[in-house]
């Protein structure tokens, strides 16, 4: 089944009088297909993105012009080629020639009229839709949901990039859950908090793992498996250091068009585990939120509508 980027790229070729194949063979379909597998560094996002914006005449720099015009040093645009699978700049080279000359041929005609932007949505569009199809079975989201609202403490995982994803999650679980615990620094005081968070009783961790992972968040859930706690993982990725180090994992793709990545999916994910959550302890949960609205309205928390 098409997603629904290609679904409306074919339709808007119907109208031109291309064929399906005519429109996945596009130049920039081609070149999207060869950047988006490998896990880039914001660097080599922006040799990505530039040579899918000039590559007609990009795919034809040397390595100094191209390292130049992209604002990068050569060693960049080497550790590049291989990001993406290939031996040097020589050989990924002359598949982007291939490419060019491909679009030359055919008048550069492009799939759609979208920019970059547009395409960063659309690869948002496309997580989000391989969400709900996970949600199709919710079960293993509910059960987990449920052992997070029993763990006191319960604490939460998220180190470097990861750190807004678990502040967020920590910000909403402590309107339902009398125990939150956030940890976004990593080394001796991620430690330290994950063997207090065991001894006070807690029996679940949370984590966070974005691209780029971080050795430190593999370190700090090898740390709470050691003492005994339990760690549900929401990552990009089923398989994986971090992924084979946690008990359970949620994988749920990253928008990962622009220089930074996006976490439309990872964040409605965090919020079904929150969905869970309030779910498990209905009445905890409504005594709770009902104090909170009482303090917030005593104290002014809010501006009024």
């Amino acid at each position: 089944m098409p997603s629904p980027q290609q679904a409306r790229a074919q339709a808007s070729a119907i109208t031109s009088g291309k064929t399906a194949a005519e429109v996945e063979a596009s130049p920039t379909s081609q070149l999207r297909a060869l950047f988006d597998g490998p896990h880039l560094s914001p660097g080599q996002r922006r040799i990505a993105q530039y040579l899918i914006e000039n590559i007609t005449e990009a795919a034809f720099l040397s390595i100094t012009d191209l390292a130049e015009r992209v604002g990068v040093s050569q060693p960049s645009v080497t550790r590049f080629a291989g990001a993406v699978g290939f031996s040097g700049y020589p050989a990924l080279r002359e598949k982007l020639q291939s490419i060019a000359l491909g679009a030359l041929a055919g008048g550069a005609a492009e799939e759609n009229s979208s920019n970059e932007l547009q395409a960063a949505v659309d690869a948002e569009i496309d997580n989000l839709e391989n969400l709900r199809r996970d949600f199709g079975n919710p079960d293993q989201v509910i059960q987990v949901g449920r052992e997070l609202s029993r763990s006191t403490p319960l604490t939460l995982l998220g180190l470097r990039i990861s750190a807004s994803l678990a502040e967020y999650f920590a910000y909403a679980a402590r309107r339902i859950h009398p125990d939150v615990r956030l940890v976004t620094r990593g080394g001796s005081v991620a430690y330290d908090a994950l063997l207090q968070s065991r001894e006070a009783g807690g029996t679940w961790v949370l984590a966070f793992s974005m691209p780029r992972h971080a050795q430190e968040t593999l370190t700090a859930v090898r740390v709470a498996r050691s003492a005994g706690l339990r760690v549900a993982l929401v990552t990009d990725l089923a398989l994986g250091p971090v992924a084979d180090a946690a008990d359970v994992v949620f994988a749920t793709g990253t928008g990962s068009r622009l220089v930074f990545d996006s976490y439309a999916a990872p964040g409605v994910m965090a919020a079904a585990l929150l969905q869970a959550m309030t779910d498990a302890d209905p009445e905890r949960t409504q005594a709770r939120l009902e104090d909170y609205e009482q303090i917030s309205d005593q104290h002014q928390f809010f501006l009024r509508d």
